[in-house]
């Protein structure tokens, strides 16, 4: 049996059981909390920073050993599903499997968030949108509506949230961000896959690995020859001063590269796809990342 089968099946069970497939309470949990269910981890961690004491939030992928592109849900995850009454899933081909269990288990009242429309994205497009600054900006203010219209009660509660959140909990991350782009704009650098693609602009960092190299290691495709000679050159030649990889994700093309790198001395630094270590919140996580990041750089450019 398929994994989509078997999420049909976990859905019907759950309306069999429940016979509840049409309708769910809009006072959420026994506790009064909203019931929030977010397919990844570091948009669960922002859902959560939202809705405060007032929700309820579950992530889906919540392990850093487990890949988002290849996960398949369990019969659990289809009661979450029925239970919830906001689902955040990212879009753009990422967890398309998301989708298709949300289509098996039709639930009225339900908000589905979905990323990629949320901020314009198309399948096909670079799907880690939780590293676009931006991106995320969005994000927060859509589900902060999308808190107000479940919860009117408590609409000025989830305002105060957003603000705490903006002004407090990422305020270092935005401060790195700025700090990054204006001191090292321009700054050439390589990566290992397209997660950073995303993240690149918003520092003023110039990214000149090959986009399709980025692309064929982020969906578990073989590069071409021709990428990878043009990374080998771009690091023989010292022609980027950092190189950025994806420590989840560490090909033998990846690991060649990360070796070559640290032979000619350009400074190395890692980032991940999902929250580690578990229990961070998104600021942590991409806090951490973004120091070590201007570490590297710093190191590069001497300053």
């Amino acid at each position: 049996m398929t994994w989509l089968r078997r999420a049909v099946a976990a859905a019907a069970a759950l309306v069999l059981l429940t016979g509840c497939a049409t309708a769910i309470s809009a006072t959420g949990d026994r506790s009064g909390r909203l019931r929030i269910v977010a397919v990844e981890n570091f948009w669960g961690s922002i859902a959560g920073q939202l809705g405060g004491a007032k929700a309820a939030v579950k992530s889906i992928i919540n392990s850093p050993n487990t890949d988002p592109h290849e996960y398949e849900p369990t019969p659990a995850d289809a009661r979450a599903f029925a239970k919830a009454q906001l689902v955040l899933v990212n879009g753009v081909g990422y967890d398309p499997w998301a989708d298709k269990l949300l289509a098996a288990n039709p639930v009225g009242r339900r908000i589905v968030v979905n990323v990629g429309d949320v901020v314009g994205a198309s399948r096909g497009d670079n799907p880690h949108r939780w590293y676009s600054p931006l991106d995320v900006e969005q994000v927060i203010t859509r589900v902060t509506a999308d808190l107000q219209g479940l919860d009117p009660s408590n609409a000025a509660y989830f305002a105060t949230q957003r603000q705490r959140l903006e002004s407090h909990g990422l305020a270092d991350y935005h401060r790195l961000i700025a700090d990054i782009k204006a001191k090292y704009a321009g700054t050439p650098v390589g990566a290992s896959e397209s997660i950073f693609a995303l993240l690149a602009p918003s520092l003023g960092l110039d990214l000149v690995t090959p986009s399709g190299f980025l692309k064929a290691i982020s969906e578990g495709t073989e590069p071409s020859a021709a990428d990878k000679t043009t990374i080998e050159r771009q690091i023989r030649t010292r022609a980027i001063k950092v190189y950025v990889y994806n420590s989840q994700n560490t090909t033998p093309d990846v690991q060649g590269q990360i070796e070559a790198a640290r032979r000619e001395g350009i400074p190395v630094t890692t980032i991940t796809e999902t929250l580690i270590p578990v229990g961070a919140t998104f600021q942590q996580w991409q806090t951490r990342q973004l120091t070590e990041l201007a570490a590297a750089l710093a190191k590069a450019r001497g300053r």
